[in-house]
């Protein structure tokens, strides 16, 4: 099956997402083939009047994190764990168009090249996006304000669509978590002058699938290509999940009984 510029377009229509922001988390490979490959999407969306923004996440510009930004319960063992050395030497910038593709795939690495695009600043869980909104959608990110971007998708009455991929991929639910009241867990990159600096980010997201009935009555759903779309609206999808956590923190769970990840934040996240 092959899927065309039209075809995107046409689906975002049948969703009736034209003319708004949308945060995408996509698997190209879930649309059989693509003419035009990964910047087919991204244009096809923008042609429907759309800003579009991915997650850009970049782990290798982790550092260790010294004794005094170890907080409790923080989803780790410090003792026992592996701590990352990739970015001792390195400084993130925006303008980076590093990314973590096996993990965020090939949307997020084509739209990082877009001349046009803006990148939100955080080294770890940046995110990036192009189209009239993109920089009120990334500006305010920040090492501790690495969910800014949800935030101004909420306030813009954005939507997140899900494209081939499903709710353990949907990282707008760890903003949730924080509004439950949960703290977000605290990793280390570099800062400007080269020195190691704390930086929030989310866990593990195993356990989000549990919450599809909850969503269910807010979700758009149509098929491109071989392609399984599914669109949610930011602000009330996180409106229902926090309230979900606050109701049962079990929730988030992944169902792994040693998952420290998941244990840490029920229990309240790290302790600041």
């Amino acid at each position: 099956m092959l899927t065309t510029i039209q075809d995107i377009r046409q689906g975002i229509r049948e969703l009736g997402l034209g003319g708004l922001p949308l945060c995408v988390h996509s698997s190209l490979r879930s649309f059989g083939r693509v003419e035009g490959g990964p910047q087919a999407v991204i244009d096809g969306l923008r042609q429907e009047g759309c800003t579009v923004m991915v997650p850009a996440f970049s782990g290798g510009y982790r550092v260790p994190c010294p004794p005094h930004l170890q907080p409790p319960r923080n989803g780790r063992d410090y003792a026992a764990g592996v701590t990352p050395t990739a970015g001792l030497e390195r400084i993130y910038t925006p303008e980076s168009n590093e990314v973590d593709t096996y993990r965020m795939g090939v949307v997020p690495e084509a739209l990082l090249r877009y001349p046009e695009r803006r990148r939100g600043n955080h080294a770890i869980c940046s995110f990036a996006a192009v189209g009239p909104l993109a920089d009120a959608l990334v500006r305010d990110q920040a090492p501790l304000d690495v969910f800014a971007p949800y935030k101004a998708l909420a306030r813009l009455g954005g939507w997140v669509v899900l494209m081939g991929v499903w709710l353990d991929r949907l990282t707008l639910l760890h903003l949730a978590e924080q509004l439950a009241g949960r703290n977000l867990f605290r990793f280390c990159a570099n800062d400007r002058h080269g020195q190691p600096a704390p930086l929030e980010g989310g866990g593990c997201s195993a356990g989000f699938v549990k919450m599809a009935p909850l969503l269910e009555p807010l979700l758009r759903q149509t098929t491109v290509g071989a392609s399984l779309w599914r669109a949610l609206p930011a602000r009330e999808t996180l409106e229902i999940a926090a309230a979900a956590i606050r109701r049962d923190p079990q929730i988030t769970h992944c169902g792994n009984p040693a998952c420290r990840s998941c244990n840490d934040a029920i229990a309240g996240g790290p302790i600041l």
